[in-house]
């Protein structure tokens, strides 16, 4: 008689955010932690999940709270601690107001904080840095210090320490001493989509301008677009990054074709819908299926980015201004102003329009 064996009991892996928010899959990452969070609400790092990609949907007074409660459960966890360091920064350049300093200030202990507690967290080295170089020096910022961030992420991911450093040189207007940096990135690990794309867009930047000229920094963004996408063209970051610098380079039929033939291969199309409305408005070409892309963009979750929600309105109401329908562009930017009140595109739509 064979004896009876139970079956073995399902194994479940160990929660791990970090690689969905890392790629840039912040809906998935959202939906995850909150089923986490209703088998147990005392889940500290599905808090700090829900607040990181709460932050990069620019919900930031939700990605707040998310971030406390991550703390309040457990103090000192080096995610919560990046979380709320990246709701602080959010709501300060949201507000672009002088209240909005000591956000930043406060976002930048809570980088400096999130490294020192886990010195493998890439983006608290990332934000850390990035804030290093942007904030002015009376506020504590230092281009010093932000390369010494790049060397501490190059210890945990070459790659990535090696595209900090690029970063924080653009930003110092070198672009010669950066190209090296963004070469070895890009040979070192040709398949990150984020790598490629800050390339593409450090390319359009005043640095790569200034090194390179107008006519130089164009055929660059043609020819490093067309030869960097194919490897990371399954990232609607990185598609949307190419179209960018096609659309860049005076080649806006390009910028809609790149999105084209990639829409229904990423693991964004909403990212993708957003920029086919941004190349229609830009351009004004393709005027009326760019309006029915950001009309889908509305009527449903539009995964992270810098746009968001203001931005797909913002681009509505420069569409319709192009088609002529007025009344309409004028409800679309103010639609984008009820949910980002300072959108400078938005205002400046709204001003050609009259607010009448």
């Amino acid at each position: 008689m064979i004896p009876f064996t139970p079956p073995a009991l399902a194994v479940q892996a160990p929660y791990a955010p970090r690689p969905d928010l890392d790629a840039g899959h912040y809906l998935a990452a959202l939906a995850e932690a909150g089923r986490r969070l209703q088998q147990n609400p005392n889940d500290a790092l599905a808090w700090a999940a829900k607040s990181q990609a709460l932050s990069s949907l620019q919900r930031f007074p939700e990605a707040r709270a998310a971030a406390d409660r991550a703390l309040a459960l457990q103090p000192g966890l080096a995610d919560a601690l990046l979380a709320r360091g990246l709701a602080r920064a959010g709501t300060a350049i949201a507000q672009r107001n002088l209240g909005s300093l000591r956000k930043a200030l406060d976002a930048m202990d809570d980088f400096r904080a999130a490294a020192k507690a886990d010195p493998t967290l890439q983006d608290a080295w990332m934000s850390l840095g990035l804030a290093y170089e942007m904030l002015p020096g009376i506020l504590g910022g230092s281009t010093r210090k932000a390369l010494a961030c790049a060397e501490s992420l190059r210890r945990v991911n070459p790659s990535r320490g090696d595209l900090l450093q690029a970063l924080v040189l653009v930003q110092e207007d070198r672009w010669h001493d950066a190209e090296p940096y963004f070469g070895r990135a890009l040979a070192t690990a040709p398949g990150d989509p984020e790598i490629v794309a800050e390339y593409l867009d450090s390319l359009d930047s005043h640095a790569a301008k200034h090194a390179l000229g107008e006519a130089g920094k164009n055929a660059r963004l043609l020819g490093e677009a067309a030869r960097l996408l194919p490897p990371v063209a399954w990232s609607a970051r990185a598609v949307s990054a190419a179209s960018d610098a096609d659309l860049n380079a005076g080649r806006p039929d390009l910028a809609w074709q790149v999105v084209q033939a990639h829409l229904g291969h990423t693991d964004a199309p909403s990212l993708l819908r957003l920029q086919l409305g941004k190349v229609a408005a830009r351009s004004g070409q393709h005027l009326p299926e760019g309006l029915a892309a950001l009309d889908q963009v509305l009527r449903e979750p539009l995964e992270g980015g810098s746009a968001g929600y203001a931005g797909a309105w913002w681009r509505k109401g420069q569409i319709l201004k192009a088609l002529g329908r007025t009344a309409e562009a004028r409800q679309a930017a103010q639609q984008a102003l009820k949910l980002d009140p300072k959108h400078r595109g938005a205002e400046e739509l709204l001003e050609s329009l009259g607010r009448d």
